[in-house]
């Protein structure tokens, strides 16, 4: 190639503006994200009601989210939600990626579409939606009815031992099409050949899955989870919507906590704290998703 004298300083000069095209996203970034969150530190070590003046009180704030019995509780209900969130509709997700590896659907499109359906309809549309199944008038305790099941219609939303698992299975509704979604795509990626050397070396589908299938969705797996996940751990308004945390407190989630001390109890300090506390809690439980989940043959 035939260098034209001075190419080099043009190059030189595209390398030195390069950097200056991210400005506008760092700016962004640093308005939207960086600077609340430094103020939401910054309150959480003080006791203040959004309007007087505020009065210094240290750790005192986190002292007491952590001792608190209630928030213990509330972060227990998220991990459980994680379960219905994150790990049931991976696993559907996955099943349902392993059988597309092994036949060929006619209306794939349609299919997809139709379950990732829930992930474009809003929270609140399904939230309420599912409060009509739930109800103990609805369609689902109706149909328990119809197939001669009556002792086990109830208000499923107001049992203390229903109403988690109840909103956690909207969730599950939700997310799996997210799962489904990513995962067929990722597994449309997967050369044909492995498939086809495995079934000669007479792999069934359980080990064709385990040794073809799931090694190469470990990117796609990673962010799912991570994905899933955050959703289920930062959940607000599919509880608020459908059980505002009851019957008690037995679907309250640390979200809840953060808003009544916020809006109702007019406790910014606390809800600061609060809300630093679940930050951390979700940095530390997708940053162990995605050390789980790394490429090691990378490092």
């Amino acid at each position: 190639m035939v260098r034209v004298p001075g190419d080099e300083d043009v190059v030189r000069r595209g390398r030195l503006w390069r950097p200056l095209f991210i400005v506008p996203a760092l700016a962004v970034y640093a308005l939207f994200v960086l600077w609340p969150l430094t103020q939401t530190v910054r309150y959480s070590l003080y006791d203040w009601d959004g309007i007087t003046v505020a009065t210094p009180v240290g750790a005192r704030n986190y002292v007491e989210a952590l001792s608190d019995p209630a928030i213990r509780d509330a972060l227990v209900h998220s991990l459980v939600f994680v379960v219905f969130y994150a790990m049931l509709p991976a696993a559907v997700g996955l099943v349902i990626a392993g059988v597309f590896a092994r036949i060929r659907v006619r209306g794939m499109t349609f299919f997809r579409a139709v379950l990732f359906v829930p992930q474009v309809l809003a929270t609140v549309v399904v939230a309420v939606s599912w409060r009509w199944i739930y109800a103990e008038d609805g369609p689902l305790n109706q149909v328990l009815g119809l197939v001669g099941l009556d002792r086990l219609a109830r208000a499923w939303l107001g049992g203390f031992t229903t109403a988690l698992p109840a909103v956690g299975l909207i969730g599950t509704w939700i997310m799996s099409g997210l799962c489904m979604v990513l995962f067929v795509a990722g597994v449309q990626k997967i050369p044909r050949e492995l498939f086809e050397s495995a079934r000669i070396d007479g792999a069934g589908p359980l080990r064709e899955f385990a040794t073809v299938t799931l090694p190469h969705l470990r990117g796609e797996l990673m962010v799912a989870l991570v994905f899933t996940t955050t959703f289920a751990l930062r959940n607000f308004d599919i509880v608020w919507n459908t059980t505002s945390g009851g019957p008690g407190d037995s679907t309250k989630v640390a979200s809840i906590f953060i808003y009544q001390d916020a809006f109702v109890s007019r406790s910014v300090g606390s809800a600061s704290a609060t809300g630093v506390l679940l930050t951390a809690v979700i940095l530390v439980v997708t940053g162990a998703i995605m050390l789980a989940f790394r490429d090691r043959s990378a490092a």
